[in-house]
């Protein structure tokens, strides 16, 4: 099944599935990226984990692997964002999806080289200073997601027509979609591509640590929570740390505090190197939806049957006596 030349989302990237993959924090090396583009998504190299040179090093191997579209998702918070959009530059990435900042800090400088710029936003404040700084794409990522959450908790049941009543922009839709029926509802309320960040977490090629996938595959409902809110809002999986967290959070804790308990290598601890006690485990909701490791061919196999196959039910339901003689 391919998408039609009409879907502006696979048309703006040049890619063959409007399938974006999420830049998680040590998950979405060179390995992962260009394995969703081979597979005919857009991947994307996780910058907010990496040095500078790291960065220039994945992407020269994703370069190496892929002769498909890839790009950088930069979350603006993280250290030396200008040395990232540097490398950006040089390298000639063709794409880079900015989070956690200002949309207008960087847009119109990587435009002038030609670049595509996408940023992800979590509410409709955030959206509009997007839609005024130029970019080419809006990603609205609801609560179910993982990293860079909104405090709003808006779901992305609610975030996508929220957004699409104002923007005309390409919409990807974010947060708790893992599935091909899920990409389906999402573009039945105004979205033209998903991005997927949790079930690619958990692929064979994700570089994170194989007791962290283990651990995000025997979740349960109600095993993620969404914290850090007066810093940057993310969901953790339950374990020791999170429950420190909450706990400090909900006897009052300052930003200041919170910091401190985060420190600067807590996510690395937790998904890169296996630390499940003491680890930060970012992850989304759709974590209950899976239970096995894959590749990300196979991914992509299930995602586009399921798509194809919501849409044949969807056209049975629609064929049913009563509708019919209302139309």
């Amino acid at each position: 099944m391919y998408m039609t030349s009409s879907n502006r989302v696979a048309s703006l990237f040049g890619i063959r599935y409007p399938i974006i993959q999420g830049g998680m924090v040590w998950c979405s090396g060179w390995r992962l990226a260009s394995a969703v583009s081979n597979a005919g998504g857009l991947g994307l190299l996780g910058a907010g984990s990496m040095y500078p040179d790291v960065l220039r090093e994945h992407v020269k191997r994703c370069k190496e692997a892929t002769d498909k579209p890839f790009g950088v998702n930069l979350p603006l918070l993280y250290a030396e964002p200008d040395e990232v959009i540097r490398i950006v530059l040089e390298e000639k990435v063709p794409i880079v999806f900015t989070s956690a900042g200002s949309p207008a800090t960087y847009t119109a400088l990587l435009q002038s080289h030609g670049v595509k710029v996408a940023h992800v936003v979590a509410n409709t404040r955030f959206a509009l200073k997007a839609v005024s700084a130029g970019v080419d794409a809006l990603v609205a990522e609801g609560f179910e997601a993982g990293g860079h959450n909104g405090i709003e908790e808006t779901t992305t049941m609610t975030l996508i027509p929220l957004i699409r009543q104002f923007s005309k922009l390409p919409l990807i839709a974010a947060g708790g979609i893992a599935t091909g029926s899920q990409m389906l509802a999402a573009m039945a309320m105004g979205a033209e591509g998903v991005q997927i960040g949790t079930r690619f977490a958990v692929s064979a090629e994700s570089s994170a640590h194989p007791a962290f996938k283990q651990a995000v595959l025997d979740s349960a409902e109600g095993d993620t929570a969404l914290l850090l809110k007066k810093l940057v809002p993310v969901r953790l999986l339950k374990n020791p740390f999170s429950q420190a967290v909450k706990e400090a959070e909900a006897n009052g804790a300052d930003p200041g505090v919170l910091k401190e308990m985060l420190g600067r290598g807590r996510p690395k601890k937790g998904i890169f190197e296996g630390d499940l006690e003491q680890g930060e485990l970012e992850i989304g909701q759709a974590a209950v939806l899976l239970n096995h490791i894959e590749t990300v061919q196979e991914i992509f196999d299930d995602l586009i049957k399921g798509l194809s196959e919501a849409k044949n039910q969807l056209d049975r339901q629609f064929n049913y006596p009563g509708l019919a003689e209302n139309h």
